[in-house]
């Protein structure tokens, strides 16, 4: 695409948000219980839009090459993501769930499932790949320096004699199997001379043998047409997968490398407007400066002067920190602050009115509301919670109207970069920095005329309280460590095995696929179950997306943990390396099994949560991953884990995350099989998240077939029946699936591909072998997830939503 392209993109990317805009101020307002299902389609369907925005910012932010258009898209990028979330925390509140039913709202709103995946920027990475690189390359140098010894005590040992017998072995092996193979070829050839003698020679003439060849021949090529025409059609249909992948990886390498040619430019032009951005502040310093300051400084005195005349005495002078002289003018004209000043005057003696006005007002919004739960009527009305980002979108819309909007690249094709805009800029920064100077400069003079004129000595300035103002903060965390160097935390927490390199795995490999039959099943009072695609979502949506920027986890709702419940081999353990996979976080090891042995006592235990912590924060983003979270938690310890001492980071653990604020891209990851094990109220105070992950569905398991296979590089042809391996592998995890496909493709069998096509037959025997999640199992985990905080209030909802449909049945019985 090109720079046109992008920007006719952006603006019909603006066209759709100010149509959301404007849909967000009516969403404020409360609405009544009773009209709770279009409260949720409406919060489902923005949140839709605001999905949709956010893939189309992320690739222009991505591709545009412009640097003042890249800092407004990087904005509004991290303001819709942030926006994103607040909806996603919104629709859980409304609906009581983690997972969400939107296949009507698909529907209605003509999308797809594609269009509900949560796309992941790609600057979280590039932007910090140096770090990323740097980082590696440490943890790689600490690990090789122990990687040796370990090394050579694996190798095993073998003399020569036995060598000798292997290798022997092996070779006599190989001879008899090329033997055999000689003397059966030998047999069949005198057992085909035997049955020629017997029945003897059938001879043709040439019009018969002909027509024979013919006949054979034309059959062949009949056949050979027909199974083509039926693979293209189920190719066509998406039936089949398309054999010349060679062809779409060409396309995808052209575009790939078309991207990263752009991304190429964008540091070019990024350096270029580097250098002509200090020109221009260099310049304008020495032009506009000296003017600029006399100015401020005339202004103020005037208002001194205005004060004086007004009041009988000069004004209090705003702190720095409230913006100092700023805080009055902000693009004031003289005349404007003078009618301020009357309007001060005048409205002093009407505040005390104006207070015991509002306190009367308070009390009697307070008698009603007791008057309200008094007789029953509590307040049942759903709300939005007013948004940190809409502002910010706000801001930046208004800023693409008023400068980018009608302003195209065609009016500087020599410059990759707008040179009257970025003088705007400059000017108001050179505004605030020499307003700064005035202002020490004015509060000085402001001293020697209060001395002069009213004989006054310095007044001490009072802050203005803020509303709902905590007295007391939060207490700061003590520093265990405060000589030690960030660098040698690291180094002791690798040797230790808590910090431990992640595998490589991108979020979009933990295959699953949508849930189409949602709406439906909660319609006919059934409860639906997530699928493994509603799982990916969530993990994108509260982890990579708050861990990947600081900006969006400074201001989006706070999730300092979550926790993953499911059976063994569901992908829980991925989905903790994907999160760092896709934000470059690094990985800590907090499990029972893990700190065995390690920081006995109690102190032992405080530091190493304490170093774990502190390094994590340092070196932001970070995962800390806890696998069998229960053990952490045991009603009971079983008497083979009381070595283990799996209680004994309880306390530290839930204090350490307590002192995580917004900002601190840190997030505590849990995996447990079996919760029940664990008391409920530690367990769900420490996570604030708890993420079902049941079995698979037939969709979801379909798709892992097709997908898995084709990982294992093997052709899907029409004797494989994928659809009865889905029916088939009911009850089994995708860890399952993968170790079925793994034991029956060996490398021989993989040779033997061309000649003998797989068949479903050869997976049944390995699939019987493993041990599936059975159905008891699945229901106590469920059982289980509805004693939770959020499953009872889920089950609240169910059950006062039948009583209320069967008393309006009973009403229409009665009416008839």
């Amino acid at each position: 695409m090109s720079e046109g392209a992008y920007q006719r993109l952006w603006d019909s990317s603006h066209a759709i948000l100010q149509e959301l805009l404007d849909q967000e101020e009516p969403l404020l307002q409360p609405v009544p219980n009773q009209k709770r299902q279009s409260f949720q389609y409406t919060l489902s369907s923005l949140y839709l839009y605001y999905l949709g925005l956010l893939r189309r910012f992320n690739t222009l932010y991505d591709q545009m090459v412009q640097p003042q258009k890249r800092r407004l898209l990087r904005r509004l990028l991290d303001s819709v993501a942030g926006r994103v979330l607040e909806l996603k925390d919104e629709m859980v509140r409304a609906d009581l769930c983690e997972y969400h039913c939107l296949d009507r709202m698909l529907q209605d709103l003509h999308l797809t499932p594609a269009d509900l995946e949560v796309p992941i920027p790609t600057y979280f990475l590039l932007e910090q790949s140096n770090v990323l690189q740097e980082r590696g390359l440490m943890l790689a140098e600490i690990l090789s320096r122990m990687e040796p010894v370990s090394f050579q005590e694996s190798l095993p040992s073998m003399n020569r004699t036995d060598a000798i017998i292997l290798l022997q072995t092996a070779e006599r092996a190989r001879q008899g199997r090329l033997r055999a193979t000689f003397f059966r070829e030998i047999r069949r050839e005198e057992e085909w001379d035997r049955k020629m003698r017997e029945g003897g020679w059938h001879k043709f003439n040439q019009d018969q043998a002909a027509i024979t060849i013919q006949k054979v021949w034309k059959g062949y090529l009949q056949r050979k047409r027909t199974q083509q025409d039926r693979q293209t059609e189920m190719e066509f249909i998406g039936m089949l997968p398309v054999p010349n992948q060679l062809e779409s990886l060409g396309i995808r390498s052209l575009t790939s490398l078309r991207e990263d040619a752009r991304r190429l430019r964008q540091i070019e032009k990024e350096e270029e407007f580097q250098l002509a951005t200090v020109k221009i502040q260099d310049s304008l310093k020495e032009t506009e400066g000296p003017n600029m300051k006399e100015k401020i400084k005339a202004q103020i005195r005037q208002w001194f002067i205005e004060c004086h005349a007004l009041t009988g005495r000069f004004p209090d002078y705003p702190d720095e920190s409230l913006g100092g002289s700023y805080l009055i003018f902000s693009d004031k004209t003289p005349e404007q602050v003078k009618i301020e000043l009357e309007t001060q005057v005048q409205g002093g003696t009407k505040k005390d009115e104006g207070k015991n006005k509002e306190k009367e007002k308070e009390k009697k919004e307070k008698k009603g509301k007791e008057e309200k739960t008094k007789m029953g009527e509590a307040d049942t009305t759903l709300r939005v919670l007013p948004s940190k980002f809409v502002p910010l979108i706000n801001a930046g819309h208004e800023e693409y109207k008023n400068t980018w909007k009608n302003k195209h690249d065609s009016t500087y094709l020599s410059q990759s970069f707008d040179p009257e805009t970025l003088r705007l800029e400059k000017r108001k920064e050179l505004e605030q920095e020499i307003r700064i100077q005035v202002d020490e400069l004015m509060r000085q003079e402001l001293k020697s005329l209060r001395l002069a004129v009213d004989r006054e000595e310095e007044r001490p300035f009072k802050a203005p309280k803020k509303k709902n103002e905590k007295k007391a903060g939060k207490k700061k965390e003590k520093d265990l460590t405060p000589d030690r160097s960030v660098s040698s935390l690291f180094e002791e927490l690798v040797i230790y095995g808590f910090l431990k390199k992640s595998m490589t795995v991108a979020l979009k490999d933990f295959i699953g696929d949508f849930l189409y039959l949602g709406s439906t099943l909660s319609l006919a009072n059934k409860l639906p179950m997530p699928s493994l695609f509603d799982i990916r979502q969530n993990m994108a949506l509260y982890a990579v997306l708050r861990l990947g920027s600081s900006d969006i986890h400074s201001m989006a709702p706070l999730i300092r943990s979550i926790l993953l419940v499911g059976p063994t081999g569901m992908g829980k353990k991925m989905l903790v390396n994907a999160v760092c996979t896709e934000t470059g976080a690094n990985l800590f090891d907090l499990s029972p099994a893990n700190l065995q042995g390690k920081y006995s006592g109690k102190t032992g235990v405080s530091m190493i949560v304490h170093i774990v912590f502190k390094v994590a924060r340092l070196l932001q983003p970070s995962v800390i991953w806890i696998g069998n979270a229960e053990k952490n938690f045991y009603k009971k310890v079983p008497k083979e884990e009381k070595e283990m001492e799996p209680k004994r980071i309880k306390k530290d653990l839930t204090k350490a995350l307590r002192l995580l604020n917004p900002g601190d891209r840190v997030m505590l990851i849990g995996t447990t099989e079996r919760p029940h094990l664990a008391e409920m109220k530690g367990l769900c105070r420490t996570y604030e998240r708890i993420l079902f992950m049941p079995r698979p569905d037939y969709a979801s398991r379909y798709v892992l077939w097709k997908h898995m296979l084709d990982a294992q590089n093997v052709p899907v042809t029409q004797s494989l029946d994928i659809s009865a391996l889905a029916k088939v592998s009911d009850g089994y995890t995708p860890g399952h699936i993968l170790q079925a496909i793994r034991l029956v493709l060996t490398e021989r069998r993989i040779l033997q591909l061309s000649k003998r096509p797989l068949v479903a037959s050869e997976f049944l025997g390995h699939l019987a072998k493993l041990e599936p999640v059975y159905r008891e199992e699945e229901e106590s985990l469920k059982d289980w997830y509805f004693k939770t905080p959020l499953g009872k209030k889920r089950m609240e909802f169910l059950k006062d939503q039948e009583a209320e449909e069967a008393r309006l049945a009973n009403e229409k019985k009665k009416r008839k």
